[in-house]
């Protein structure tokens, strides 16, 4: 399947589900492309990084930070020009609508994010749910008509409830995206230590598992551990190294190496 652009994703709206996973590494970048992961969510600097490509060819890829790690409007230009000049298909934003509207002016596809924001989550009460009432509902309307409005193409709406977000698809044509928000939004998006298990403590409640790489990372370190005792104790007892973990020289060179040694 070929790389789908912006108008892709925004033509294919209540005719496709797309799948969508914050991937950290390459390998995950690789596996996530290999099982038929469309959009990736991924670190900047795996942008700029020629093998993701080499490995994901055919994925929408957002690069996305936290606003305050990148500053204001004009910091927001000079970081998301280089992203998107190497291969960036969108941005995510999660800074003012001012910078929303300054970057999609530019001609770069823009992602906001509405609902339960992380680093926001004061303003709505903590890790909560967010749109449970009628005045935090229309506040997400709000926020999703406002990011529209400055010209994002697609909003991240995060644990909003399911009816909420249905009735504001019906009422955008912008792409959005659900982390445990429901099928009435256009993908549906997770992170990939929550689908493989990775994460230890609490999981979100929309977080699904489909494996469990914690308990495999457990029995990893057991064998590391073991395989590193007997390695001790084999220097301890003499027994390592063996023979055949040797390398040696013909014993006329070792004489004659230890007479010149006597002679200095």
């Amino acid at each position: 399947m070929a790389r789908p652009t912006v108008k892709d994703l925004l033509d294919a709206r209540g005719r496709h589900q797309f799948s969508m996973l914050r991937v950290e590494t390459l390998e995950e970048a690789e596996a996530a492309a290999k099982a038929g992961v469309e959009l990736l969510s991924i670190p900047p600097a795996m942008i700029h990084d020629r093998r993701f490509r080499e490995v994901a060819p055919d994925a929408f890829a957002f690069p996305g930070e936290n606003f305050f790690e990148i500053g204001g409007t004009e910091d927001f230009l000079r970081w998301a020009m280089p992203l998107y000049k190497a291969g960036a298909d969108g941005v995510y934003c999660s800074g003012s609508l001012r910078t929303v509207r300054e970057l999609s002016d530019h001609g770069i596809p823009v992602c906001g994010h509405v609902g339960l924001i992380p680093s926001k989550a004061t303003w709505t009460g903590g890790f909560k749910a967010v749109g449970k009432t009628l005045d935090m509902a229309q506040l997400v309307w709000r926020q999703v008509k406002a990011l529209e409005e400055a010209g994002a193409f697609a909003v991240e709406i995060e644990v909003v409830p399911h009816s909420i977000t249905q009735a504001i698809a019906e009422k955008t044509g912008m792409f959005l995206i659900s982390m445990g928000a429901g099928a009435g939004a256009d993908a549906q998006y997770l992170f990939t230590d929550d689908v493989l298990g990775q994460n230890r403590g609490k999981v979100p409640r929309h977080a699904k598992r489909y494996a469990d790489f914690a308990a495999e990372y457990d029995r990893l370190q057991a064998l590391r551990i073991a395989a590193m005792g007997r390695f001790v104790q084999e220097v301890h007892e003499g027994l390592y190294p063996a023979p055949q973990y040797l390398v040696d020289c013909d014993p006329q060179v070792t004489e004659a190496f230890r007479d010149w040694l006597d002679g200095q």
